[in-house]
């Protein structure tokens, strides 16, 4: 069935709102291009669900809950209406780092270990029996186990580092992992219509890929990832099996990190990527000459 009309919901409640709106802007202007009847609606502020009809797309540029925990995925499918990227169902396994790193550990995809904590408040120092089962050797990121774009992600490698982490959160009262640092490369790699597009290695100044080096830095260098042609299948099973076990579809982007030995770890898998002029999807894409309108068309195709 054609498309009649394309919505392109953005902004949302998250602390990734300035993110999502810049993103939706350059997809409604891409939506544009391509001659589409087409409508910015600020979520969910502007939004009415009763508005839409079955000839009408969602496209969904959300960042954060608003667009990646399923909950709109669901109340768009119970109406019947059709959108962009993965079901309810996927986002609800991939939205919570804690119970999508479950999934990977027991369908063997490797991740690094990590415990779950309900709440940093209680938590006084990194020698708390709580760390019995992680590498106090390595450093350990600290991340919220429901948010984006690096929201109150830390790297911790002594108790001081925790208690200023702990002191400048957003929310310290919330769920969160405790992750083993895997060092070497920071890379993701964008999964289109169930084929991988180009990893992208991430080389910046900060301690790693926080909210500065994705949005504000210059200096942050997005280079396609050089390995040999085993590495390269190897890092591609992975990721598809990562897309076979969630069942997510349509577009999407896993983050991972490899270590000095070669070793790949997934991390989390992002349902509703950047689309900003900074962002990564469209940066693989363009490595393989797929432009941004074309790379809003494929997706609008898959949805």
């Amino acid at each position: 069935m054609a498309v009649k009309k394309i919505t392109v919901l953005y902004g949302g409640q998250s602390s990734e709102r300035e993110v999502s709106l810049e993103s939706g802007k350059y997809i409604y202007q891409s939506i544009k291009d391509l001659g589409y009847e087409t409508q910015l609606i600020d979520y969910p502020a502007e939004f009415l669900l009763d508005k839409f009809s079955h000839e009408d797309l969602v496209f969904i540029a959300l960042h954060g809950k608003d667009g990646e925990s399923g909950e709109l995925q669901n109340h768009l499918k119970e109406q019947g209406v059709l959108y962009t990227g993965s079901g309810d169902e996927a986002c609800k396994k991939t939205w919570n780092k804690d119970t999508f790193k479950k999934i990977l550990r027991e369908n063997n995809v490797p991740t690094p270990n990590w415990i779950s904590v309900p709440s940093l408040l209680e938590i006084k120092s990194l020698e708390d029996i709580l760390f019995k089962n992680l590498d106090l050797s390595n450093n350990i990121f600290l991340k919220p186990a429901e948010d984006g774009s690096s929201i109150d992600v830390f790297k911790i490698s002594t108790s001081k580092d925790l208690e200023m982490a702990i002191s400048n959160c957003v929310n310290a009262n919330r769920q969160f992992i405790f992750e083993e640092s895997i060092n070497h490369r920071e890379l993701t790699v964008p999964i289109l219509n169930g084929k991988c597009l180009p990893a992208v290695e991430i080389i910046t100044s900060e301690i790693f890929y926080n909210f500065n080096a994705k949005y504000v830095n210059e200096d942050t260098k997005l280079n396609n990832l050089n390995l040999s042609f085993d590495k390269k299948k190897e890092l591609e099973q992975i990721c598809l099996k990562t897309l076979k076990v969630t069942k997510c579809r349509g577009w999407l982007r896993i983050d991972l990190m490899q270590d000095s030995d070669g070793n790949f770890y997934v991390l989390e898998v992002n349902t509703a990527p950047g689309m900003t002029s900074h962002s990564l999807f469209p940066k693989s894409a363009q490595s393989i000459g797929l432009s941004y309108n074309s790379l809003v068309q494929e997706i609008i195709n898959a949805s």
